[in-house]
């Protein structure tokens, strides 16, 4: 292998980092950095460094924001008491490209998943449980992703909501299994979310 300049080096190791980067994406992009302007790498610099600054999660929905509540909690237009729970939050732009859903979400961060060492402890649950407690919610939708995990989550979730009083959905299988819902087209996922069955 190569031996680069120890800034190359280091910049290479830390893009190695990024998820599905390996060595030679890591040195493309380590290179174009390298001839891109003063400017265009500052920027890029920049623009992490604000991330990591001022990102946070919603007290209310544990979504990624820079305001808190975050948008969709605090849309007046928004049905409040209509929750959709994800895993991620980039699954949240795979319903918002059916344009047919007007509530608001909750975000896991994970599923559960022994073999990796996440149980229900880890995930967002106990604020969630706190917006059903608080009699805010009228109907919730489990849209964990259908895999053997989003499956495990989804009857973890249904023990621990079902109660008189509140509707547990689940979308349909408009997703193929095993698969990730943030990859859904927007047909697929408005089937999926006008499909949801209850729990």
């Amino acid at each position: 292998m190569a031996k680069f300049a120890e800034p190359m080096a280091q910049l290479i190791d830390e893009l190695k980092k990024l998820p599905g980067v390996g060595s030679k994406s890591a040195q493309r992009m380590a290179f174009y950095i390298l001839r891109a302007s003063v400017d265009d790498a500052e920027a890029l610099a920049g623009a992490i460094h604000n991330l990591k600054e001022k990102l946070h999660l919603c007290s209310v929905c544990s979504n990624i924001t820079d305001i808190d509540p975050c948008s969709y909690c605090a849309s007046a237009t928004r049905n409040q008491r209509l929750v959709c729970v994800v895993e991620e939050p980039t699954n949240i732009a795979s319903i918002e490209k059916t344009r047919s859903y007007n509530g608001v979400y909750h975000v896991l961060h994970g599923a559960i998943s022994p073999l990796h060492g996440i149980g229900p402890e880890q995930l967002r649950i106990p604020s969630l449980l706190k917006r059903i407690e608080s009699c805010s919610v009228d109907e919730l939708i489990i849209a964990t992703n259908p895999t053997i995990e989003g499956e495990a989550t989804a009857v973890h979730l249904t023990g621990l909501i079902k109660r008189p009083g509140i509707k547990v959905t689940r979308i349909a299988t408009g997703i193929p299994a095993g698969s990730d819902i943030e990859y859904a087209d927007e047909v697929t996922m408005l089937k999926a979310m006008e499909g949801r069955r209850e729990l």
